[in-house]
């Protein structure tokens, strides 16, 4: 479009040339990447990095450098890195061509062999009619199904029959046939020419079922084109700039590609934040639903994290990057949902085995048929028994068996990612399904794994004057429970006073002097070590202490001034969470390295936990887990600590909390992204709906070959009379991988239950 550069406010400056715009939206593309439209490429590929690695969407240990077909397969092989843009598959674009050539040539195909003949109608005379049918078929299966012949070939040469093998043996040997009885008529004997010497033709045979099997085809590739639109969804939650602040305070939007670790941004009200990074100022709500799939705000303020591709709220925030490009949380997510997507869950492995001896076996049964019909068939004996041999390949393509599996992984994957939930690989789909038994960490899984202050109880003085004392001594400290008391006077806006003769004694407490007062925290003993009783408070302190928190007492100047209770308090959905698990069938044990005491406190406050064991070391949460499954069990765990990687790695399943560490995370087979205690519902309904998915679409292939080479090869003949046509049983191959890639797609829309 023209904008007029005198009216327009956007404008930008690239090598030094002025550029203007019709928005800002506008604009911000330009500045993000301004060769691409100073100088833009066809987007035909979905990958145009040099050097990317493809694959094969349904055999993943195929990996090459650039595009091709899969050597066991047949099918065109995808980039392993989703391209970040929504560029059309080249192979859909190049198929769905294919499918309009020869779908329209195919109508008057069907017109002239067959509906002519039916309605008792003479469109062209019988000489010219062979003729007319080469004409029109000599496109479809030389060009439109070129394809499908090469693969074909292929397979042959390299001994791994597939699909595309028994397409092309079937439309070659009935376009062959046809061609010779065209042109050549004389050559087949007496018995099989009609009135004129002419000899039947299967033209539309060969066409109709290439111009099926296309269709197949396109519905294919766009279901699995589908299935992506989960990983461009997350790789579209980032924005392509950012507004960098400078060393003079000045701001400037750049493109994201630039920020580098260290950087202070701008995150403006309802900007989607474009790096991982910390708060440094200001205070706002931020829906970080693309990661926990909760919809409701985190309250966001100084040295809280944030997540690229989170969205702001209504307030503004200054962030230091501390992650950028490839190393970010959205970036971290992109590359395991695709992983995922690619990964083969044992299941696979029966559709595997039958596919290696399915091929061969309809071979036979193709020969076989051919065979008998020649043999005792009705006349015409050779038109009946070739056209059954084809109808036997054409509907026993395995293509439906072969998507089965990678199609529900690759949906229920995206559905999970969507929701918080990133599978690292289908094994741990399936293996999540028959869990019995969930292990989980305590400390930053039922509770949120970051101690606040939770009661003052004050003693001759205010809250506010108690908690100020409190917490100007404690910033000197780097304690936990130290830094929860100063975190909670900053949050109530508390100003602390100056701090001097800062001690702390070790295993009792810390003191300093606070504007001239003297303050002293700590246990009871280190109360009566400066000659202060606590007994007044003991009952308070005790009470505290068997709800699970942290009590510190404080004196000033020499009297008791009251206590601070801490805690890692319990997560909002813990209960909720934990009532659904059981529901479910799943026995719930907590392990942790807690007290006793503090356990009890947290498995009586949220409820619904079988068994507590505290006071244990890493080797001993993995040696449990051992004996649990040593007993029969199927065991989960959820933890997010380093302490808990080694019980992570020994379960059937580990569930990482996504607000742990690293370590945590990679000896996971899921991760749960939020952190929150509801995601582990969401995965264990993911997983046995994508299951049950599966056991579904693999249903379905068996039923459609199990019912159909049969019927193909005519048994039904003897008693009903009842022929299968190939177009009929190309009809119904399509059907069958409609029907499979169909019911996995539902995947996308199913409810994961939260709490």
């Amino acid at each position: 479009m023209t904008v007029d550069p005198q009216t327009t406010v956007h404008h930008a400056t690239h090598n030094g040339n002025e550029q203007h715009f019709c928005s800002s939206g506008c604009r911000a593309k330009f500045i993000a990447d301004p060769e691409r439209y100073l100088s833009p490429a066809p987007k035909l590929a979905p990958s145009a990095q040099p050097g990317a690695i493809w694959t094969c969407p349904m055999h993943p240990e195929i990996r090459q450098q650039g595009p091709g077909n899969c050597p066991i397969c047949g099918m065109a092989l995808e980039p392993e890195e989703p391209a970040p843009d929504n560029a059309p598959n080249p192979e859909l674009v190049d198929f769905t061509r294919r499918l309009w050539v020869a779908g329209v040539l195919s109508v008057p195909l069907l017109l002239i062999s067959m509906v002519a003949d039916m309605l008792g109608l003479r469109i062209v005379s019988p000489a010219a009619s062979p003729w007319v049918q080469l004409a029109l078929c000599a496109p479809i299966v030389l060009w439109s199904g070129k394809p499908f012949f090469e693969r074909g070939w292929r397979s042959l040469k390299t001994r791994r029959l597939n699909m595309f093998s028994l397409i092309s043996i079937g439309v070659g040997s009935a376009f062959a046939y046809s061609l010779t009885a065209t042109v050549a008529p004389g050559l087949f004997p007496a018995t099989f020419q009609l009135e004129g010497g002419m000899v039947p033709v299967y033209y539309e045979a060969a066409g109709v079922v290439i111009a099926l099997v296309l269709l197949g085809q396109v519905l294919e590739l766009r279901a699995r084109a589908a299935t992506g639109k989960a990983i461009r969804a997350l790789l579209d939650l980032a924005p392509k700039t950012a507004h960098k602040i400078g060393a003079d305070g000045s701001e400037t939007e750049v493109p994201v590609a630039d920020i580098t670790v260290g950087d202070r941004l701008r995150i403006r009200p309802g900007d989607a934040i474009p790096v991982d990074g910390v708060v440094v100022e200001g205070r706002s709500p931020v829906d970080e639903s693309m990661l926990t799939g909760e919809s409701v705000p985190i309250e966001k303020h100084a040295n809280a994290l944030v997540t690229g591709g989170t969205v702001n709220g209504t307030g503004s925030l200054i962030i230091k990057a501390s992650a950028v490009g490839a190393d970010t949380m959205l970036a971290r997510i992109v590359r395991m949902v695709a992983d995922a997507q690619r990964s083969r869950a044992p299941i696979q492995a029966v559709a595997d085995r039958i596919s290696a001896w399915f091929v061969p076996a309809v071979l036979c049964i193709a020969v076989v048929t051919f065979i008998v019909w020649l043999l005792i068939g009705p006349e015409p004996r050779f038109g009946h028994a070739l056209l059954n041999a084809i109808a036997v390949l054409i509907i026993a393509c395995p293509c439906a068996l072969g998507l089965a599996t990678p199609m529900s992984i690759m949906v229920g994957t995206g559905r999970g990612a969507q929701a918080g939930v990133l599978v690292k690989n289908a094994e741990a789909l399936q293996a999540l399904e028959k869990v019995n038994v969930l292990v989980i960490d305590k400390t930053g899984t039922l509770t949120e794994g970051k101690p606040k202050l939770i009661t003052i109880e004050a003693i001759g003085h205010s809250e506010d004057t108690l908690l100020a004392l409190a917490a100007a001594v404690e910033s000197s400290s780097e304690h936990p429970l130290a830094q929860a008391i100063v975190e909670a006077a900053h949050e109530r806006g508390l100003s602390l006073g100056a701090v001097v003769d800062f001690a702390s004694q070790t295993g009792l407490g810390v003191s300093a002097s606070v504007d001239g007062r003297q303050v002293v925290l700590g246990n009871a003993a280190q109360l009566q070590r400066v000659g202060v009783d606590p007994a007044s408070i003991d009952a308070a302190a005790e009470s505290h202490r068997e709800k699970g928190a942290g009590v510190m007492l404080i004196a000033v100047d020499g009297a008791l001034a009251g206590l601070l209770a801490v805690a890692d308090p319990i997560r909002k959905t813990a209960r909720s969470s934990l009532d659904a698990l059981k529901a479910q069938g799943l026995r719930i044990i907590m392990l942790t390295g807690d007290n006793p005491t503090t356990a009890d406190a947290v498995a009586k406050a949220v409820g619904g936990i079988d068994d507590v064991r505290a006071g244990l070391k890493p080797q001993d949460k993995a040696r449990i887990i051992g004996e649990l499954k040593a007993e029969g069990a199927i065991v989960a765990m959820a933890g997010d600590g380093i302490n808990d990687a080694p019980a992570l790695a020994r379960a059937d399943v580990g569930l990482a909390m996504g607000s742990g560490t690293d370590v945590a995370i990679e000896s996971a087979g899921m991760t749960l992204v939020g952190g929150d205690l509801s995601a582990i519902v969401r995965a264990v309904v993911l997983s046995r709906a994508t299951m049950r998915n599966i056991r579904q679409n693999l249903f379905f292939s068996f039923l459609f070959n199990g019912l159909g080479v049969p019927i193909a090869a005519g048994i039904l003949y003897p008693v009903a009379g009842i022929l299968l046509s190939p177009m009929f049983a190309g009809a119904a191959m399509a059907l069958s991988s409609f029907t499979v890639v169909l019911n996995a797609l539902r995947l996308g829309t199913v409810r994961l239950q939260s709490p």
